[in-house]
Parts: C-alpha cells; sequence; structure tokens
C-alpha cells in the first residue's frame, strides 16, 4: 500500500510540474507578441555580512521561435573566491512533459577569455540544450557564494524587447545593523518588508506583457521595471570601503591606487626630454599621450583585487603593456611627472542607447572601463587610454556623452562630472562625387567624403583594424547600388579633438542609370538615401529620442552623354521643422546635372504625439531621395 501511494505521489508531482509548464496556461495577452515569457523566476539575495553574500537563482523561461532562443542559454561567470554551485536544469516540451535534465558533464567550464587579456581569475559556467522544436520551456536553479559586498545582484525581471513575465520574485535579506540601500525605477508596485532577526524585502512582477519595440525609443533602461541595490560599507577582497556618498567611493579607490604611480627613472628622464621645451598644458598632454600610444598596447590583466585595482606604473613601463585601469594610472603618473595635473576616471564604456548608467543621486557600482582625463579650465583633455590610433582628447561614442566617475583627491575623494557631448555640427559628412553616365547607362563616379566626429569612426576602423582585403570586401557589400565595384579607396586621417578622415573612392557600376530608345533616367542622389518609412497604423507610446545629431552635405556633378534635353525635372525642396533641416536642389546645364543635398539631424527628445509629424518628414525624405530626372533625346 505504501509503495502504491509512493507512486500516486510521484506522478501526481510530474503531472503537477506538466500543468505547470503546459505553454496553453500562458495568458494570449502575455505571450502574443512574445519571443519569450518567463515563467516563474525566484532570486534571492542573502547578506549574511560585510564579508559574505549569498545568491539563489532559479528561473523557467518559455523559448517561443529563433527570436526568443538566446533566453535559453545558461551562463553565469565565477571566480575562485566566488564559486558558483549546485546547478540543475531541465527541458520541457510545450505540454510541459519533461525531455532531458542537465547531468554535471554537460555543464561547460571555462575561463572567461575576451581576446584581449593575459591573466583573468574569472570563469564561466555555461549551458545549452540546443533544442529548437518551438515552443519550449527550460528551467534552471544555482546558487552562490560571493565573498564580500561590493557588487550586490539587482534585478531586472525582463530581459528585453517582446520578452513577457508571468511571475518574478526578488528578495533581500540582511541583517538588521546593517545599512542597505535601494531605489525603484519603473516599478509601480510596493515591495513588502518584514523585520525580524533579519529584514526581509520582497519585490514582484506579475504578468508584464512584451515591450513592443517603437522607432527612437528611449532605452530599455528608462521603460522596463527594475531595482538596483548597494551597500553603505563594503568589503571587497578583505578591502573595506563605502558607497555611502561618492567622496567615500573616491576614498576607496585612492587607497588602491595609493602608490602606484612611481615611474622608472629612465622614463622620468624621457618624459622631461619630451616635454622641458613645451610650455602649454596641450602640448605636454599630446606629447605624452602619443608617447604612451606608441610604447604600449592594451592587454586586460584581472587577478585578486585586479578588477578594481591597477598595475603599478613601473610595471606598465617594464611590460609595455597593461588593460585600462593600468594604462589609464601610467598616463596620469607620466604627466604627473611632467607637471600636469591630470585624474584618473572610471566610467562606464559601451555604444548605443542605456550607455549613460550612472544615477548620480545612488552611489553604486557601475562602472567597467577607466580612463582618463586633464582639468583645463573649460577645455578638460579626454584621454582613452586603451587604444593606440585614437586622437587625444576625443571620447567618441564609446565613452562620450555620459557620466563619469573622476577620482581626485584634491575634492577629498571625487565627483561625477560628464565627458563631451558631440553636437551635429561636429559629425559631419561632406561629400563630392563627380560623376559619368555613358550611352549604356553606365557610371563612373569619384567619390570624395569629408568625415568628422563620431561621422568617421567607421571610417577610422577600416583604416586602421581592417587589412586592404578586407576594407575592399566591406565597401563592394555596403554601398547601396545595384550593382557596382570599388576600383579604388584612399583615406586620410587628421587627428583632433574632432578628429577627421578623408576617403576617396573610385567606383564602376553598370546600368545605374534605365534607358530606352528615347529617354534617359537618372537618380542624381547615388550614395546617400534616406531609408527609415515610419508605419502610423498603431499609436505611439514612448517619446521619441533622436540620439545621433549629424550633418550631411553632398555635392553631386553628373556628366550625361550629349543629345538629351530635361523632360522632368523634380521640385527642388526646404524643409525645416523641430527635427531638422532637409533641403534639396537640382540644376541642369546643357548635359551636367547638379545635385546639392543637405540633412541635419539635431539631439533631442520629443513628445508620442509628435510621431506622425516625424513620420511624414521621414517619407517626405525618402521619397525625394529617390527622384529621378527624365531626359528625352533631341529629334534631329
Amino acid at each position: 500500500m505504501k509503495y502504491l501511494l509512493l507512486i500516486s505521489l510521484l506522478v501526481a508531482g510530474i503531472t503537477t510540474r506538466a500543468q505547470e509548464y503546459n505553454v496553453a496556461l500562458i495568458p494570449d495577452s502575455i505571450k502574443t507578441d512574445a519571443d519569450a515569457v518567463l515563467r516563474n523566476e525566484y532570486l534571492e539575495v542573502y547578506i549574511k555580512s560585510l564579508e559574505k553574500t549569498i545568491v539563489k537563482h532559479k528561473y523557467a523561461i518559455t523559448i517561443f521561435n529563433e527570436n526568443g532562443a538566446e533566453y535559453a542559454k545558461y551562463q553565469k561567470s565565477y571566480d575562485t573566491k566566488s564559486p558558483l554551485y549546485d546547478i540543475s536544469g531541465t527541458l520541457y516540451d510545450a505540454a510541459g512533459k519533461k525531455l532531458k535534465t542537465v547531468k554535471r558533464k554537460d555543464i561547460v567550464d571555462v575561463s572567461l577569455q575576451d581576446g584581449m587579456s593575459l591573466m583573468l581569475d574569472d570563469r564561466i559556467k555555461a549551458h545549452n540544450f540546443y533544442y529548437n522544436i518551438y515552443p519550449y520551456t527550460i528551467e534552471y536553479e544555482d546558487e552562490q557564494d560571493i565573498k564580500g559586498t561590493y557588487t550586490l545582484p539587482s534585478w531586472y525581471p525582463v530581459n528585453g524587447e517582446k520578452y513577457g513575465v508571468l511571475q518574478s520574485k526578488y528578495k533581500v535579506i540582511y541583517p538588521a545593523d546593517y545599512h542597505l540601500r535601494y531605489k525603484e525605477y519603473n516599478y509601480n508596485g510596493k515591495p513588502t518588508i518584514t523585520t525580524d532577526k533579519d529584514i526581509t524585502i520582497t519585490w514582484e512582477l506579475n504578468n508584464y506583457k512584451p515591450l513592443i519595440t517603437e522607432f527612437a525609443q528611449p532605452s530599455l533602461r528608462e521603460i522596463l521595471p527594475q531595482v538596483r541595490i548597494a551597500p553603505t560599507d563594503f568589503v571587497y577582497q578583505g578591502v573595506k570601503g563605502s558607497f555611502a556618498t561618492w567622496q567615500d567611493y573616491g576614498k576607496f579607490q585612492l587607497m588602491l591606487n595609493k602608490d602606484r604611480d612611481v615611474l622608472p627613472d629612465n622614463i622620468k628622464q624621457q618624459v622631461h626630454s619630451l616635454t622641458d621645451k613645451l610650455t602649454t598644458i596641450e602640448e605636454k598632454t599630446k606629447v605624452l599621450y602619443d608617447f604612451l600610444q606608441k610604447n604600449t598596447r592594451y592587454i586586460s590583466i584581472q587577478l585578486g583585487i585586479g578588477g578594481f585595482q591597477p598595475f603599478e606604473a613601473k610595471y606598465v613601463a617594464e611590460k609595455k603593456y597593461g588593460d585600462c585601469k593600468a594604462l589609464s594610472n601610467y598616463m596620469v603618473a607620466l604627466l604627473k611627472e611632467a607637471g600636469v595635473s591630470a585624474n584618473y576616471v572610471i566610467a562606464y564604456g559601451g555604444s548605443g542607447k542605456g550607455s549613460d548608467r550612472v544615477d548620480a543621486s545612488f552611489p553604486a557600482e557601475y562602472f567597467n572601463h577607466v580612463i582618463a582625463c586633464v582639468p583645463n579650465g573649460k577645455d578638460t583633455i579626454w584621454l582613452e587610454c586603451t587604444n593606440q590610433d585614437v586622437s587625444a582628447g576625443y571620447m567618441g561614442e564609446f565613452t562620450g556623452n555620459r557620466k563619469v566617475y573622476v577620482v581626485d583627491e584634491k575634492s577629498g575623494g571625487g565627483y561625477i562630472t560628464k565627458t563631451p557631448t558631440y553636437k551635429y555640427t561636429d559629425n559631419l559628412q561632406l561629400r563630392t562625387v563627380t560623376a559619368t553616365i555613358d550611352k549604356e547607362g553606365n557610371l563612373q563616379a569619384e567619390v570624395k567624403t569629408h568625415f568628422t566626429g563620431l561621422a568617421q569612426e567607421l571610417q577610422h576602423g577600416l583604416l586602421h583594424e581592417a587589412t586592404p582585403e578586407e576594407r575592399t570586401k566591406y565597401l563592394n557589400e555596403v554601398i547601396s547600388l545595384p550593382t557596382y565595384k570599388i576600383e579604388k579607396n584612399d583615406y586620410k586621417e587628421t587627428k583632433g579633438y574632432i578628429p577627421a578622415m578623408d576617403e576617396i573612392l573610385i567606383i564602376n557600376s553598370p546600368n545605374y542609370a534605365s534607358t530606352s530608345s528615347k529617354r534617359l533616367f537618372v537618380t542624381p542622389n547615388m550614395f546617400n538615401k534616406s531609408t527609415a518609412r515610419l508605419p502610423t497604423d498603431k499609436p505611439r507610446k514612448y517619446d521619441l529620442e533622436l540620439s545621433y545629431p549629424f550633418r550631411d552635405i553632398d555635392s553631386v556633378n553628373i556628366t550625361i552623354p550629349d543629345g538629351y534635353t530635361v523632360e522632368a525635372l523634380p521640385q527642388n525642396m526646404n524643409l525645416t521643422n523641430k527635427f531638422g533641416n532637409y533641403k534639396v536642389s537640382y540644376t541642369v546645364n546643357a548635359n551636367t546635372i547638379q545635385l546639392i543635398r543637405l540633412k541635419e539631424r539635431i539631439n533631442s527628445r520629443f513628445p508620442a504625439s509628435d510621431y506622425e509629424e516625424l513620420a511624414k518628414f521621414y517619407e517626405t525624405m525618402y521619397k525625394a531621395d529617390r527622384a529621378k530626372i527624365v531626359f528625352v533625346k533631341k529629334e534631329g
């Protein structure tokens, strides 16, 4: 009887779990438009003391299609001082039937190498069922001991766009005498707080519909719910510090950096040889930055407390390599020897929206990168010390236009400030096209383009990071002509706070112009057509954020065969509105066409109610950029 009862209980348990993960149980409101749905999640952060935190995580995600398959991968980093264990995983089919479980031999355990690292403590444990019969559900569970409290796991229940959530629960437990700080973002509920020997705070998110992407929407960090927690006092690798204020954070970093800026005598001599005859801060900075670029290279070294403490300047001088911390510390030391005051700056490096992650009102660990700066009145000189080719003073898309933390002993620790923001007048694309079209409609063109600021970063990469073969291959794939071949490409760089690149291309495009027995059809705008066409069939939900300002000016001169006259000429256009400017004009003189085109976009934010006006503006540009001039053969 006991045996039969046990079997019944086991069968009941299996049936319950199958019912739990049956895809049919997900409400239509959650699974419609979803690539994946979080069925349930439990994330517990138990702060036992300043020296120890235990994190438990269990979750199940239903994957609906190939786009959601990335969420099926299990991957988590750890190191020898923060072990990761008790990993389990299960795969279920659409009906909730168990198909497979994770075995220890199935879990990949590898060093976290990024291709530029020499030594790392970090490792990764990873697993993937590699299942592709959709929909299906994966379930994972793990536990991790974190030595210290410097970085505490925050809560991001929604992993991205088209990701629905049925239930996610975040629980933080800490001693009553521990001062934990937290901040909620885009969270409408209220946490549950219980007080006993320990304090327990629980947040929960239920029935969250998938986010549908909108053109030029704000960063997901502004939209999706999250809760960030941070310590007041902490211990990292046995070193005590505080996040009570930004000044306290700076004191912690100053302690880690103390006495690590001492240069060897031979380097001191080289510094003085290079700078003693120079008179300005700018001259000395540029010369020493050039010295850094020519004599060091970037390699990541993160052992022990190396994730936050730079290697000594004498180490970099001897080895001629270092990570971002070591190279920036070395640069500051070089400048200090030359009598130039400079600062070690902690930043978040990354491109695109959401790269400005720092909340100045909530001191916490936001950062993944280190740069340097030289205060120079209103003209602070910013230095990216890991790049051997970038111009002194230029931050670009990777570290520009964001809040950073300047470590500064004079101020008692440091302060938050912002890196340069590049305006539309900084990001130029000035293009001159000289082209001929023969009787068969074949095009040959010389294209000279002057790029500056953010607009030159692609060309900078083609010059410095690609081989000639890779550059030619890329150029022969990227231009929006039906058929063409790049016969020649050439680049010239001009360094500066707003760097510039000059590109010259020789292009042949067979049958570019359409021909008939009597007519020739020419689209004069060859290389810079607006591509966006914005749908207006659904109401706009979020603000519009046009985050990349630029100015494009195209001057196109085309010579066509003799014997044609204009039959149809597009109208000139001049549009100016809150989003920017668009102007285009056409001139035909004998057998020569001239197109002048200007497009400017400002960096600004607009309410959702402006969307239809923006869509109309984009549609007008889309059509205008594809306008054709029709020529007819002269009679006789």
